[in-house]
């Protein structure tokens, strides 16, 4: 797969099909979750792959009423660990493990678009209502939500800012 063509024409995908993500499919977001490069190579996270219908309808709620979450055939959550990224003090806390799951979470998505899928990442939400309601331990720290499915509509590309408000040469 041409990588560049998959990051251009991935879209955030809000609609989803009725249709279960294959066991193999899943194994491959897995693996690229896995894969993913880590600051110091802590890996410093946790991915919670949600299936169950009661659960993502109380993390849509959790989402401000985001409700295609509820919707997706399988919600991902990434989560920091702090007992591991507290090797590098709050830095590694407070951002090398949250750029640990970006990374991880980009991957799996391309993954997902390589497989068909659709996929939108969710970073509005109550984080201490998904702790309570996956009662995730103190040391896990939900980061971001994915929604991963069979797109039932792929939307249009938004725009970009252009090179040169993007970068800088110096």
């Amino acid at each position: 797969m041409d990588i560049l063509k998959a990051v251009k024409e991935r879209r955030s995908v809000r609609d989803f099909q009725k249709k279960e993500i294959p066991q193999d499919i899943v194994d491959k977001l897995i693996e690229a979750l896995i894969w993913a490069p880590s600051a110091g190579n802590l890996q410093a996270r946790k991915f919670y792959f949600i299936k169950d219908e009661r659960l993502k309808k109380k993390i849509a709620v959790a989402a401000l009423n985001q409700n295609f979450l509820a919707e997706a055939p399988l919600l991902i959550v990434g989560c920091s660990d702090s007992r591991i990224s507290f090797r590098y003090g709050e830095r590694g806390i407070y951002l090398y493990s949250i750029q640990d799951i970006a990374c991880s979470l980009m991957g799996m998505m391309l993954v997902a678009y390589e497989n068909g899928l659709g996929s939108v990442w969710v970073g509005a939400f109550n984080e201490d209502a998904v702790i309570e309601i996956l009662k995730l331990p103190k040391n896990l720290r939900p980061v971001a939500l994915v929604a991963v499915g069979y797109p039932s509509k792929i939307p249009s590309p938004p725009p970009r800012v252009s090179k040169e408000e993007a970068v800088e040469f110096r």
